[in-house]
């Protein structure tokens, strides 16, 4: 169900049949007050908009939780807020035969306030009668109070990769690079002389503009250019890294030819390589100045990649972002008995047995400690293989009828055996097949074969073929006598290492 990210309140999308049920289920001879809110919390005096209402016939207005004739509405001096709320309404009583006229006044109500309907109760409460303020419908998903919408609720809207899913600050990467003053400033025994400041270092060698620069922020500060960067005051750091802000410095500058001075504000070392990043076109500039920005959780979608309408979405209380957790969690997660009043809908069966599937492949290949928002430039060599080899047979891919895999000594840690073998048989025809793996590997085995008898130029024939047993049960196979335990390895002693002579 959708939550609004500003109040919290679910957001629901109903129909007006919906919405007549619900009123109906309330106790007849319930007085209410059916309200259209057309203007919610803005300040503005809405005169047009009530001279519009009046002609089209409707007869009364609620502003501030007050009713009036809408000839006889308020001025600004007699209200008690500057944030108005304005609501057309009508008066209703609860009876079995006004479903038809409360039909079509939900209708005029939606059509009035963009999808959305008040419903107030006239009576006071009985004191053992159990019931909200008010009640909120909505025709489309959108949130009653701060009005946050989220448009249809489809697939791409829950993918970063695709536009209509993705974060728009972040452009669905979690990440947005942001200037170091760590990295500007990266070793703070260096003077302003000797290029403490790395990003104009290089470039003061060649104009005298940057030096000039940081000679006139010294003289502002009586500072001098020789002292090292952190016995500098700590305000005159800050004032070259992020600018002076409204104080104004006065700046002389030369450049062979003529002597001026200027007093201006100083927009800072940070800000105008920020400022030269975005504005140059050349990518040998981009390149060096990238050398001074690192990678920030983005802060309008918090790191989920998602924008905010995709992220209002929430299962049991979490939204769809689950991929913070490990594949481990997840997978318990989504299996949890606990959830099962979330899977009664055929299209919910039909999502999460897809979702346990995609989630039981990287657990059957032993990646279940890694997070599903992992970057891939963070694995390492076999756990980037074995992500291939899950997504390999996850597919389903039916373009081959059979597809062979050499796992070439999967690392201990990954030896899940019966993993192994689910995972390459359970999605496709793969075969997997194994070079100089572990026993637990071909035991799991549906089909085993063994060439030799022996290595390189004595092998190259079929020595047995079937399943583990039969291979275990063929007394010419060498490895089903070793997975037999009839033959055991005999590890040769290691010889003994040399005494260092005496000096």
């Amino acid at each position: 169900m959708p939550y609004s990210p500003a109040t919290g309140l679910p957001i629901e999308s109903q129909t007006i049949s919906q919405m007549v049920d619900r009123i109906l289920a309330l106790p007849e001879r319930t007085r209410l007050y059916l309200l259209a809110p057309i203007v919610r919390g803005r300040k503005g005096e809405y005169r047009k908009e009530l001279a519009e209402l009046q002609r089209k016939g409707f007869q009364r207005v609620r502003i501030d939780g007050e009713y009036y004739e809408i000839a006889e509405t308020p001025g600004p001096s007699t209200r008690r807020s500057s944030t108005t709320s304005r609501s057309w309404s009508i008066g209703l009583v609860v009876r079995p035969d006004i479903a038809t006229r409360l039909a079509d006044s939900l209708e005029t109500a939606l059509g009035l306030a963009e999808g959305i309907a008040f419903v107030d109760f006239a009576d006071a409460p009985a004191e053992d009668a159990e019931r909200p303020e008010r009640l909120v419908f909505s025709e489309k998903f959108a949130c009653p109070v701060s009005g946050f919408t989220i448009s249809e609720i489809e697939p791409r809207l829950f993918s970063f990769n695709n536009p209509f899913g993705a974060c728009p600050k972040c452009d669905g990467l979690g990440t947005t690079l942001e200037f170091e003053a760590e990295l500007v400033v990266p070793d703070p025994e260096l003077t302003l002389r000797g290029g403490a400041v790395l990003p104009w270092a290089k470039t003061g060698s060649t104009s005298p503009y940057y030096a000039q620069t940081l000679e006139a922020i010294c003289r502002h500060f009586d500072a001098s250019m020789t002292t090292p960067w952190k016995d500098l005051p700590e305000a005159m750091r800050n004032l070259i890294l992020f600018g002076s802000g409204k104080e104004q410095i006065t700046f002389v500058y030369e450049d062979g030819l003529r002597r001026y001075q200027t007093k201006k504000t100083f927009e800072g070392v940070v800000r105008n390589i920020e400022r030269r990043w975005h504005e140059t076109d050349s990518a040998w500039v981009r390149e060096e100045l990238s050398r001074f920005q690192s990678d920030h959780p983005c802060e309008a979608c918090g790191g989920h990649r998602l924008k905010p309408e995709a992220l209002a979405v929430r299962i049991a209380g979490l939204h769809r972002y689950v991929a913070k957790m490990s594949i481990r969690e997840a997978a318990l997660w989504f299996t949890d008995p606990a959830r099962e009043a979330h899977r009664e809908a055929a299209e919910t069966v039909r999502i999460l047995k897809e979702i346990r599937e995609r989630l039981g492949f990287p657990v059957d290949v032993g990646l279940d400690y890694l997070t599903l928002s992992r970057g891939s430039g963070t694995l390492s060599g076999g756990e980037s293989q074995c992500i291939r080899l899950a997504s390999q047979i996850g597919s389903g891919s039916s373009a081959f009828s059979t597809c062979s895999m050499a796992l070439d000594r999967p690392a201990p840690a990954r030896q899940r055996a019966p993993g192994w073998a689910r995972c390459a048989t359970r999605a496709t025809s793969a075969t997997p097949s194994s070079s100089s793996s572990t026993t637990r590997t071909i035991l799991a085995a549906d089909y085993v074969v063994d060439i030799g008898p022996g290595a390189g130029i004595h092998g190259g024939e079929i020595v047995a073929s079937g399943t583990p047993a039969e291979t275990m049960a063929n007394p010419d196979s060498l490895t089903g006598q070793y997975l037999s335990g009839r033959l055991r390895r005999r590890r040769r002693p290691c010889a003994a290492r040399p005494t260092a002579r005496a000096a």
